[in-house]
């Protein structure tokens, strides 16, 4: 029966049996949880072993007189029945003592099918428990690498636009140092042009030293953006709530001018109102207005 189980498992369930037997005192045998867990051991091994071990331990029967015992020797002589009555007697104790080894076994048989039940039953818990936790294990794994992949796409984005950030710095430093290197062409050629070229060389090495201060400028520039475009992948998600709340005053700031518009309207219409001239009653008379000749008239007559 254990022919599948290797000696040295064997030996050792045999050997923990044994120790645990003894510190019970030799008085209950030890359970096969126990034995396994102590030993170490899968299921199927314990059992098969500690079967064996029990039985080893309850099989001690008394065996049957094989030879004629020294009473009924004696006896013989006398009478045939006698000895016959002693050694069934003799036989019969036998009997009785294997009959008792036999129903010991099988109760500790019994015994042990109850405690294979009850250990299979709390190893089948504890495999229940360990799914549980793996279950949730993965659940927990699952979230984090959302949350991490989310974070990371965020993280893309913000790389994206700090690097266009950068080459548009880079594109302006190299404007920059083409337009230098033609000043610097140009302050070539205006020195072969000699004296009448004086002023206009000045200038050219004043543009040319201040498109330099540009270039360096520009390229401290790029190098402070390049730092500043990092600080603000940093301050992205704190700038996140301020850009809110601006948003949100920035609405009831529309709201409240919108309002200050349609009562300066209001205002604006009545005052064009009050404005307008004032038209003349019917019938009124004209004023006349004199003319040269009525003058002329005049004259002769006086």
């Amino acid at each position: 029966m254990q022919a599948h189980i290797p000696s040295d498992i064997q030996s050792r369930i045999t050997r923990v049996a044994n120790e645990l037997f003894e510190q019970s005192g030799r008085q209950a045998f030890p359970t096969v949880d126990l034995v396994r867990r102590t030993a170490k051991v899968d299921m199927n091994a314990a059992s098969t072993v500690m079967k064996e071990w029990r039985r080893a331990q309850t099989s001690q029967v008394t065996p049957v007189a094989v030879q004629v015992p020294e009473p009924i020797a004696q006896l013989y002589q006398q009478t045939m029945l006698t000895s016959w009555a002693k050694a069934q007697e003799l036989a019969n104790e036998s009997l009785r003592s294997a009959q008792a080894g036999w129903d010991t076994e099988r109760e500790e048989l019994d015994a042990m099918r109850q405690e294979l039940v009850e250990a299979f039953e709390t190893q089948a818990a504890e495999l229940e428990q360990i799914k549980g936790d793996a279950i949730q294990a993965a659940q927990t794994h699952e979230a984090a690498a959302k949350l991490a992949a989310d974070e990371l796409s965020a993280l893309r984005i913000e790389l994206a636009q700090a690097t266009t950030r950068a080459e548009r710095a880079e594109a302006k430093v190299g404007e920059i140092e083409r337009r230098a290197s033609d000043l610097h062409a140009e302050l070539e050629r205006a020195h072969l042009d000699g004296d009448k070229a004086r002023a206009s060389l000045d200038e050219l090495t004043t543009a040319l030293r201040a498109a330099q201060d540009a270039a360096t400028v520009a390229e401290t520039e790029k190098q402070a953006e390049i730092k500043v475009v990092r600080e603000e992948v940093a301050r992205a998600r704190e700038e996140s709530g301020r850009l809110r709340q601006e948003a949100s005053q920035a609405r009831e700031a529309s709201a409240r001018m919108q309002g200050e518009l349609e009562t300066l309207r209001s205002q604006n219409t009545a005052f064009l109102a009050t404005l307008k001239p004032v038209e003349k009653a019917p019938g009124a008379p004209k004023k006349a207005r004199s003319t040269g000749k009525d003058k002329q008239s005049k004259g002769e007559s006086g």
